[in-house]
């Protein structure tokens, strides 16, 4: 499974002696930030995946000289797209528990419960 990182780590995360509990009110805009770059790119998953599978379908037509590959590259990018956005969704909608990545920056408990790997970790 591909482990999609969080490019700004939540508060809670960071852990330090300066953090707060309760946290103030630049805390809760961070997290509105955050939350909406999660979406955005949800949503530019899927239409920058079908210019991309078009643009390599097009890419093929003019150096095979065929007509379909363009459209076959379409479809192709836009299933890679809704396989992406599904996977990101149902990876930012998990337990937030298991979103955490561990000390050596990996996923925890996502490789041994799902059997991606013939190790557990």
């Amino acid at each position: 499974m591909v482990a999609y990182h969080r490019p700004i780590p939540e508060r809670r995360e960071r852990g330090g002696a300066g953090d707060s509990a309760k946290g103030g009110l630049g805390d809760g805009l961070l997290n509105a930030w955050v939350q909406a770059e999660k979406m955005i790119q949800i949503a530019l998953m899927l239409p920058s995946a079908a210019f991309i599978g078009w643009l390599a379908g097009y890419g093929l037509d003019r150096w095979l000289h065929q007509t379909w590959m363009a459209t076959a590259g379409i479809i192709f990018g836009i299933v890679a797209g809704l396989v992406g956005a599904i996977r990101m969704a149902m990876f930012y909608g998990a337990d937030p528990a298991l979103n955490r990545p561990d000390k050596n920056g990996s996923e925890t408990g996502k490789s041994a419960k799902t059997g991606d790997s013939g190790t557990a970790r």
